[in-house]
């Protein structure tokens, strides 16, 4: 009687789990002969201990996360080396502990993670900062962040309590023109309206911000230049902050000076990110 083809497929999947061969290939890599239906099952959950550290680790604090690696015992002697990588963009950086090297190569799986978070203060700078606002949003903004701030006529200094009133007591000035000229054979008319927005406080043209953007960085002082948009029955005011991504580069800069100062001994750190290939 012969066969069936089910019959002798059950029989091909019993021979190969029982010889269960393992194949090697000239560099290194080795691959298991089994039948698709064998399935590997960990017994390290029965272990005492796992099989080997791993898992990830997340913070905003960079104290946290230097004390983290410090007690986590990096050691760039050992066969599976530690590495950490810096995302300048993200204010992120990465510590693998478990990367390795191109000879002796890491699983990857064993990280930890710090990414500044930006203070209450510089929060609040991003949320309002190149958005038109109107008097009373603005001058709200301005109470509320009061001790950050310092307000500029110019050169000049200005009591910030009369420049928030600046800031609410606006009016708005159009005046018109019209010209017109009539000829035997043409005639011509022009019109030319002019809308000013003026204060009866001296209106502040700029405004300093001074904040730790991130924690583990200086202070910082931020210029917000105040420009004004008429054109409609209530004036609108914007802060536009003055040279952002050369300063925005200069925290970047500092986040990086400051990680080589805390664990730049502890784990050679590269710019970029890095992610474990296939």
């Amino acid at each position: 009687m012969p066969l069936s083809k089910e019959a002798i497929q059950h029989i091909e999947s019993n021979a190969l789990a029982a010889a269960a061969r393992e194949l090697h290939v000239d560099d290194g890599t080795r691959f298991a002969v089994l039948p698709e239906a064998v399935r590997l099952h960990s017994l390290e959950q029965y272990q005492p201990v796992r099989d080997r550290f791993r898992g990830t680790m997340a913070t905003h604090s960079l104290q946290d996360f230097t004390k983290y690696v410090e007690a986590h015992g990096v050691d760039d002697s050992a066969p599976v080396s530690s590495r950490g990588f810096i995302d300048q963009d993200a204010m992120r950086a990465t510590v693998i502990f478990n990367l390795g090297a191109p000879g002796f190569a890491g699983h990857g799986d064993d990280t930890a993670t710090l990414t500044l978070k930006p203070t209450a203060a510089y929060a609040a700078l991003q949320s309002i900062v190149g958005k038109p606002h109107s008097q009373q949003a603005l001058a709200e903004w301005l109470e509320d962040w009061l001790p950050n701030l310092m307000a500029l006529d110019g050169s000049t200094d200005l009591n910030m309590v009369k420049a928030i009133n600046a800031v609410r007591r606006m009016t708005i000035k159009a005046t018109s023109q019209r010209d017109s000229n009539v000829g035997d054979f043409s005639s011509s008319r022009s019109a030319m309206d002019e809308i000013e927005a003026k204060s009866q406080e001296t209106l502040p043209s700029a405004f300093i911000f001074t904040t730790v953007p991130f924690e583990g960085l200086q202070v910082t002082t931020i210029t917000l230049r105040l420009s004004v948009i008429t054109g409609r029955d209530e004036p609108q005011l914007k802060l536009r902050w003055v040279g952002e991504e050369a300063q925005r580069e200069e925290f970047a800069r500092e986040f990086k000076a400051v990680l080589e100062q805390e664990v730049g001994g502890l784990v050679p750190l590269s710019i970029g990110t890095f992610s474990l290939g296939k």
